[in-house]
């Protein structure tokens, strides 16, 4: 079956420290090969008031967006899709190094579909980010 489509266009999270969150999201992410495409300072537009820092596929759009001041909603999670159980690994590495606790090691999730494969940190703002591959 393919598990590849998304209607979700961009995801805004609103983190109480713009710097810290950008200093850990920019190693992990680019370890899957999502870099930072774009930084808006505070008051770049009138509806926004906040400094807002984009990360996606080069040469394509930022679609996760780190916005500055807010507040971390509860019982947060994000999954980024990744190509391979190995690329599953290598986030879980890098979200571990750059200050990440560990949720749930990399492995087979079969309670999700019997090809789930994916591993879990919470990142230093409290939001449970995940790694996942829906192949073998």
């Amino acid at each position: 079956m393919n598990r590849s489509g998304s209607r979700i266009d961009h995801l805004n999270l609103a983190v109480p420290d713009l710097a810290a969150a950008v200093a850990f999201y920019e190693p992990v992410l680019a370890s899957i090969g999502i870099t930072k495409m774009l930084e808006i300072p505070p008051n770049a537009t009138p509806n926004q008031p906040t400094a807002m820092t984009g990360f996606g596929l080069a040469d394509v759009k930022p679609y996760f967006w780190l916005i500055d001041g807010g507040t971390v909603g509860t019982n947060m999670h994000l999954a980024f899709t990744v190509d391979s159980r190995e690329d599953v690994s290598t986030f879980y590495r890098a979200a571990l190094a750059a200050g990440a606790s560990s949720l749930l090691a990399p492995g087979v999730r079969p309670e999700y579909h019997a090809g789930y494969y994916g591993g879990f940190v919470l990142d230093p703002h409290g939001i449970n980010l995940e790694a996942v591959c829906h192949h073998g």
